[in-house]
């Protein structure tokens, strides 16, 4: 239990945790607003406005940019880190989605003409750029915000 009493107080960690909570409630609203239905998956899910992963690594970088200092080598670890992470999201993991989304219309055109077993493929894994962009942005106001509140 100690161990776990130890990363409840890691104030770095919590702060991450809080600006990917808010991300991943923001895309569960933005679905509402835009789709006009409530969608929990999206709470769950990956991909979407604004990008959680980006959320949670800005705010992690942030927060031990404004603790250690910009020109720690903790800092350095933390935003090599963070733009790898927003880079897979906006570039790997959207062109997988890219590739998901084409499958699909293959299945769906397909399965007009005769059955197929095979189920559709999950398309929003990825991000758009503005969407890692707005995660980050997230991440770094939330890490901002709450670094007054824990120090």
């Amino acid at each position: 239990m100690y161990f776990l009493s130890e990363i409840i107080q890691n104030k770095v960690l919590v702060i991450a945790i809080i600006a990917w909570l808010v991300a991943q409630i923001l895309k569960v609203i933005f679905t509402l607003i835009l789709e006009k239905k409530i969608d929990f998956m999206r709470f769950v899910g990956a991909g979407g406005m604004p990008s959680s992963h980006s959320a949670f690594s800005m705010a992690l970088t942030t927060t031990i940019g404004k603790i250690y200092g910009w020109s720690s080598p903790i800092f350095a670890i933390s935003l090599s880190f963070s733009l790898i992470v927003m880079y897979d999201a906006a570039g790997v993991r959207r062109a997988a989605g890219e590739q998901a989304r084409i499958l699909n219309k293959i299945i769906y055109d397909l399965q007009n003409h005769r059955k197929i077993i095979e189920g559709r493929l999950k398309e929003l894994i990825g991000h758009t750029p503005k969407q890692v962009i707005v995660g980050a942005l997230l991440g770094i106001a939330i890490s901002n915000l709450l670094y007054k509140v824990f120090y």
